[in-house]
């Protein structure tokens, strides 16, 4: 497997956290169809081929992502996104 690791620094109070975590996922979701659950703080990514998690802590926001065989042709452009998506949410 594949993996993508992002870390990005916040300052977020947890709700806007949550909400920014929120925003990444639906927009993960959308473009990758990947299906997405919350178990407290840390929201759960799943679809055949990718499985991985957003971990909120009160300084930082970790994004984990494990992909199969079929997905790593996508990693440049499913890790852009990530980052993309943090740099719009995270303000």
């Amino acid at each position: 497997m594949s993996s993508i690791d992002v870390r990005r620094s916040h300052s977020l109070d947890r709700e806007h956290a949550r909400a920014a975590a929120e925003t990444l996922a639906e927009d993960l979701s959308e473009k990758f169809d990947v299906q997405y659950e919350w178990d407290g703080d840390l929201l759960r990514f799943h679809r055949s081929g990718v499985k991985g998690h957003l971990d909120i802590s009160p300084s930082e926001l970790h994004v984990h992502l494990e992909l199969g065989m079929m997905l790593r042709p996508f990693k440049g452009r499913i890790e852009e996104e990530i980052h993309n998506q943090l740099d719009t949410i995270i303000v």
